[in-house]
């Protein structure tokens, strides 16, 4: 492979992974090309700005492309390296569409050529980078492509899927391991030597099959776990006994570890990857769509308990903390704290207020209900009532003497001061 200073690499999808990886790439010096199919993102980043919340992100954007080494554009270029990072969503019935995963093996069927390495990084269903394969080897015969040819493969095809933590994403492309899925061995090892150019962790090379799968079990293991919280947040709150008492208590087992419970699971991946598996094997993963569903019930649960707490005091006015999927990030993509806010929302109208730290507008979802997007200061002087989606910062950072007098529920356990049960009517409500 060139050296970092002669190495072309085109990123196709600027969210947030796609975008993220690009810089990253370009710090090394090499000449990346993002690709996007909006025209405000391309802008955005050809400016030197970004479009998403991510720690240090605006800063590395600017200096690689005021450098030179990271620019944007709507169409594709030929490229040495092609790293597909586009949307996997699930359609109907939760099966797992990878169109964009395909439209984007076409563009780059079209400049491909001999020496290349195509990898994808798309969480994806098992199976879907020999598609990838299968597709280039239709638009492109004239290439010997890796499982359908004999002997050398022109081009190397691989899967090498991200593990990062939204506002730790700089830090964790780099120092987490990755497990790189070829084709064929050969296609690992082209993979390899190019992650080995950024990646500090170690780099474990596989098929593309077992790394495919290795991400989706990740993904599915968190689910298994927060859904074990969450039901036990429900088993709790059947029996009037305070959740987080509880997990406190048992964690002090030198075995146990129950991980935290809130209004359900959030983000593109722990959301949705656990279904891949459920689509492509219905009888065998029981345990995996009953933790799905745990969690997506849950957000049911939360709206039930919220509606009943802002009925019992009419006049007062309710803030929900919160519409991202976890705390500090401007992630909106099925966010549970999204779900339970637009349907308060509707029911309840202007008397709610929204405060997203990390929104400088309402989501499209609020259009018409009459709630509107406030700050935390304003919220404390207006709202009667409380109900904590999101443990951002700002949210733990208010004191007991400023909220004592709220009703609240605290989907999160960020305030654990809060007043208990008082004159038979619960201030504090939990689970």
């Amino acid at each position: 492979m060139v050296s970092d200073s002669e190495l072309k690499v085109a990123v196709l999808g600027l969210g947030y992974i796609g975008l993220p990886t690009a810089a990253v790439i370009a710090r090394t010096g090499a000449k990346v090309l993002g690709v996007d199919v909006h025209p405000s993102v391309v802008d955005t980043v050809n400016s030197g700005k970004v479009h998403i919340e991510e720690i240090d992100l605006d800063g590395l954007v600017s200096g690689v492309v005021a450098r030179g080494n990271l620019r944007a554009s709507l169409q594709i270029e030929p490229s040495d390296v092609f790293v597909i990072a586009v949307p996997t969503p699930f359609g109907e019935n939760h099966a797992p569409d990878i169109g964009y995963v395909l439209k984007a093996a076409t563009n780059v069927a079209i400049v491909l050529k001999p020496g290349d390495v195509v990898i994808l990084e798309s969480t994806s269903p098992v199976g879907t980078t020999g598609k990838v394969a299968e597709q280039l080897a239709q638009l492109r015969p004239d290439l010997k492509i890796p499982g359908h040819c004999t002997g050398s493969a022109d081009v190397a095809i691989a899967y090498c899927p991200e593990r990062v933590l939204p506002g730790r994403i700089l830090v964790e492309l780099i120092d987490n391991d990755r497990v790189i899925g070829g084709v064929t061995p050969r296609c690992a090892r082209k993979a390899l030597q190019f992650y080995r150019r950024f990646v500090r962790g170690a780099c474990v090379t596989t098929t593309a099959k077992a790394a495919e799968m290795t991400k989706l079990a990740e993904n599915a293991f968190r689910d298994v776990n927060i859904a074990f919280a969450n039901e036990l947040s429900l088993v709790a709150d059947q029996m009037d006994v305070d959740v987080w008492e509880v997990i406190r208590l048992a964690n002090r087992h030198p075995r146990v570890n129950i991980l935290s419970p809130g209004p359900g699971v959030g983000g593109h991946c722990i959301a949705v990857d656990p279904w891949f598996l459920v689509s492509a094997a219905p009888e065998q993963t029981r345990l995996i769509r009953t933790a799905r569903e745990v969690n997506d019930g849950k957000v049911e649960h939360v709206i039930a308990r919220a509606v009943a707490m802002i009925e019992a005091d009419p006049a007062a006015r309710v803030a929900c903390l919160g519409l991202a999927f976890k705390a500090n990030i401007d992630d909106f993509r099925e966010s549970p704290a999204l779900k339970v806010a637009v349907a308060l929302a509707r029911r309840f109208g202007p008397r709610v207020a929204i405060v997203e730290p990390y929104a400088a507008t309402l989501p499209a979802s609020f259009e018409g209900t009459g709630a509107v997007l406030t700050d935390i200061d304003a919220a404390i002087e207006t709202c009667g009532s409380f109900v904590v989606l999101v443990d951002h910062d700002v949210f733990r950072s208010i004191p007991l003497d400023e909220r004592v007098d709220k009703r609240v529920y605290d989907t999160r356990g960020i305030w654990p001061d809060q007043p208990a049960p008082q004159g038979g009517e619960s201030l504090r409500l939990v689970g």
